[in-house]
Formats: structure tokens, C-alpha cells, sequence
């Protein structure tokens, strides 16, 4: 198959085999809830403990960069929804071994993130239940959304409404308090103005170093986005459903993301220790400086929400990319078998291999389950150059031969596509400067070659295939 020929989206197996149980309010809690996660509540604390208040910076300029990946990922999806997404898009803009690649990747990254989300879960759990062992738990929450996954993607859909409505609130409910606390208006406090801006070493205090730390940490933060192409081809109007989820989520990101940041490092100390340790977080320390009663629980059990929220939707996003790969030929046939509209047994593998996941943390710690962690350390940024350079070729083929489909546009194109990819490529170079990251890199790097290699020798197959049926079909003519 010559590499620009894959069949378009809408003629794919998986399109016409998955059910279509989604509402728009779904998608757009999916598009809204997908990118607030525990990384968010806790992990961000390491980047404000690393930039200080140019962590602010930080996010906004992360935050930009994913803002243009998914207009380009909302572009594409809006003129060809797909449950492959991205992967669909890079086939057929690229070749069958991209569409490999990025799919198989982005499988990988969602399985392992479902084991470390439910370690996370259970940790909670064991500490509000002290006692329990940890791997029941984490067996417990496995059975609960695997079962979810296996009914009707409606069940799904809402579960995930739900989980999002909660985690949207929580983060609406914190910067409604913090604007009233830096005006000063709310009870009990005084307007901090500058003090923590500009004290304790400034706004950049550990520098440009410092800065690039945070910045990597919140590139990382934003994962999660991608979702909603996925599910917008199991919506009732994909087309409408992806774009209006879409365009309406980035705003929001940017206030829920930004605007968190900014109200932390306004009230609290960048360098409070409580800020940076992971059973506190920086959310939780500047309630509990605000002396707001029973704030750390609240928000530990929205933390834990958040868990369970991101393994739901990675268990279905990560079934949904290997239903389609496997119907494009690309994976085991028996893996995208559906029944009722729903791709069972590869929610069964995704799950099972996120259980792996869990067991490996415990089997082998240091080697094994390190190596895990340093293999998904840079897939979104692989997958996000796949993207951007999928939608550089497919906008040109799609004004040229179905301009109506382009009902989302990538701003200023091909600059800003060009823009992204260049901010892609200076993220790679800044994790080669940290000893921690450029570990990342090398694991996911061995990963994506190994792929890669994996979806050629799978393509040269296929066309010598096709070629040689071709060929006997001309002789017996």
C-alpha cells in the first residue's frame, strides 16, 4: 500500500463496530476533567518547588504549546472523527508504520498510566484505612473500571461526567477562594500583594535552571487531552461533538492550569516544604494557610477522585486505540473483537497489562518497573510531533479535496504548526540537559525506534502482499 492511500477514518472497521453512547455533555467533561489530574493537585508542587513564581511562566508557555496541539488534533478529528485518533490521522497522512507507532506508544503510555494511578488510589486508601494491604485495593479499583469499561460506553460516559464535574468544581471552588483571599476580602485574611512574588529570592530564584525544571514538569502536566478525539467517534455528532469540546476546553485549561498557579504562589511561600511533599501538595497548603476547616481532606478525597477519574478514562482510551489499530490490520485480530459495540477483550488486555504494571512495582522496583517509568517519561511529546506533522499534510490534501470538512482550523497556518513543532524540539533539548529526563528520553527513544521498526517490517509486508496479489490477479486475467 503506497503510504498515501491509508483509508480515511470514516471507512475504518472500528468506526462502524463501536456504538455511539455519547453526549456532548460528556465530551466536554471528558475534554475538561481528562488534563485535571493528581499531577495537577500534587505533582505540581515539584515544579513551583524547582521555578518558584515563574512556575506561573512555566505553565503558560506549556500550556500554549498544548493549546496548539490540540487545535491541530481538533481540526483533524472534526474532518474525520475516529476512535484511532491521532493514530488514524498519522496513517494516513504519513503511513501505515506512523499510524503504528504513535497508536502502539500511546497504548503503552495509558496501560502504564492505569497501574500507576491505581497505586496512587490505593495508597490513599490504605492511609485513610491503615491495615488494608494495597494490592487488594488496587485489584479492587481494576475490577470496578475494567467492569465498566466491558458495559455500554454510555456507562462510561458517565462515570467520567461525574468524575470531571467533581474535580472542574474543586478547582472553580479553590480559585473563587484564593481570588477573595488576594483582594483580601475574605474573612480572616490580609492581602498578600507582591510579598510572596518578589521575596524569598524573587521570581525566578533558582534562575533559568529552575525555570526549564518547572517548565518540563508542566509540559507533562497536560497529558490527557487526547481522550476526547477518541471518544468524540463513539458521540451522537461527532463532527459537531469534537469541535465545540475542543474549542471550549483550551480557555478553560488555561484558567484551571495558569490560573491555579497563580493564586498558589500569590498566598504561599514558593519554598514552604508542605508545598512540594506529595501527601500535602500545593493546593492542599495554601487552604490550610488560609485556615479553611478541613481542607485537607477535602481535598485528598478529591486527589483520590482524580485517581480513579484518569484510570477509567486511560482503561477506555487505551481499549479504543487498540480496537483500531487491530482493525486496520495492525495488531491481533482476536484483540478488537466487539460485542454490543464494545471492544471487550481489548479492555480485558488493557487492563490486565496495567495489573502487570502494578506487579512489576513490586516484583522488580529498581530495574524492571524503572525501566516502565522511563519508557512513557516522553511519549506525549512523541505523539505530539506525530500530530503536528500529520496535520501540516492532511490540511493541504483536505483543501484540496474536501474543504467543507475543515469545519476547526489550526490559527495562522502552517506558522503556528511550524511554531509547535520548534517548542517540541526545545523540550527534547532541555530534557537532554537534565540527567533525570535524559534517562526519559532514552527509554521512550528505544521504545519509539522499536515500534517504528516494528510498523515498517509490518507495511513492507503488507505491500508485498498487496503487490504480489496484484500480480496474480493481472496473470489471471
Amino acid at each position: 500500500m503506497p503510504r498515501t492511500t491509508a483509508p480515511a477514518p470514516a471507512d475504518q472497521p472500528d468506526a462502524a463496530q463501536l456504538s455511539h453512547g455519547l453526549k456532548q455533555r460528556h465530551l466536554s467533561m471528558i475534554a475538561l476533567g481528562g488534563v485535571i489530574g493528581a499531577g495537577l493537585f500534587v505533582g505540581s508542587g515539584a515544579g513551583i518547588a524547582a521555578a518558584g513564581p515563574s512556575i506561573v511562566v512555566a505553565y503558560a508557555l506549556s500550556g500554549l504549546l498544548v493549546m496548539l496541539v490540540m487545535r491541530m488534533l481538533g481540526e483533524m478529528s472534526a474532518a474525520n472523527p475516529a476512535s484511532g485518533s491521532f493514530s488514524v490521522h498519522a496513517e494516513r497522512a504519513i503511513g501505515p508504520w506512523a499510524g503504528f507507532t504513535a497508536g502502539w506508544a500511546f497504548w503503552f503510555l495509558l496501560c502504564v498510566a492505569v497501574g500507576l494511578e491505581a497505586m496512587g488510589a490505593a495508597k490513599i486508601m490504605t492511609n485513610w484505612l491503615p491495615g488494608t494491604p494495597e494490592w487488594a485495593w488496587v485489584a479492587l479499583f481494576m475490577l470496578v473500571f475494567c467492569g465498566t469499561n466491558l458495559a455500554a460506553v454510555k456507562n462510561f460516559g458517565e462515570f467520567e461526567f461525574w468524575f470531571a464535574a467533581l474535580k472542574v468544581g474543586a478547582i472553580a471552588l479553590f480559585l473563587g477562594i484564593g481570588v477573595l483571599a488576594i483582594a483580601g476580602v475574605l474573612p480572616g485574611t490580609e492581602a498578600p500583594g507582591t510579598a510572596n512574588l518578589t521575596g524569598d529570592g524573587g521570581f525566578l530564584p533558582n534562575g533559568v535552571d529552575g525555570l526549564v525544571v518547572g517548565l518540563l514538569a508542566s509540559v507533562f502536566a497536560y497529558g490527557g487531552l487526547e481522550t476526547v478525539t477518541i471518544a468524540a467517534a463513539e458521540s451522537e455528532h461527532p463532527v459537531q461533538g469534537v469541535a465545540k469540546a475542543v474549542r471550549t476546553a483550551m480557555w478553560r485549561i488555561a484558567v484551571f492550569y495558569i490560573g491555579s498557579m497563580a493564586v498558589i504562589v500569590t498566598l504561599v511561600p514558593w519554598n514552604d516544604p508542605d508545598v512540594a511533599d506529595p501527601d500535602k501538595g500545593p493546593y492542599v497548603t495554601t487552604l490550610a494557610h488560609l485556615d479553611i476547616p478541613g481542607a485537607a481532606t477535602a481535598l485528598q478525597i478529591v486527589v483520590f477522585v482524580a485517581l480513579l477519574s484518569a484510570m477509567n478514562a486511560n482503561i477506555y482510551g487505551a481499549s479504543r486505540m487498540a480496537c483500531s489499530l487491530v482493525a486496520r490490520g495492525q495488531g491481533p485480530k482476536a484483540v478488537g473483537r466487539t460485542f454490543g459495540g464494545v471492544p471487550r477483550v481489548a479492555v480485558l488486555v488493557s487492563s490486565v497489562f496495567g495489573f502487570l504494571c502494578v506487579l512489576l512495582s513490586y516484583w522488580r522496583p529498581e530495574d524492571v518497573f524503572q525501566w516502565l517509568l522511563n519508557m512513557i517519561g516522553a511519549i506525549i511529546l512523541v505523539v505530539w510531533i506525530f500530530i503536528a506533522v500529520s496535520q501540516l499534510i492532511l490540511r493541504r490534501r483536505t483543501e484540496r479535496e474536501e474543504p467543507e470538512k475543515l469545519v476547526v482550523r489550526m490559527w495562522l497556518f502552517p506558522v503556528l504548526t511550524w511554531i509547535a513543532l520548534l517548542g517540541m524540539g526545545a523540550v527534547f533539548v532541555l530534557m537532554l540537559r537534565e540527567e533525570a529526563t535524559r534517562l526519559q528520553l532514552l527509554g521512550t527513544g528505544i521504545l519509539t525506534v522499536a515500534l517504528a521498526a516494528g510498523g515498517l517490517v509490518l507495511q513492507k509486508r503488507r505491500e508485498s502482499r498487496t503487490a504480489d496479489e496484484a500480480e496474480r490477479a493481472g496473470s489471471a486475467g
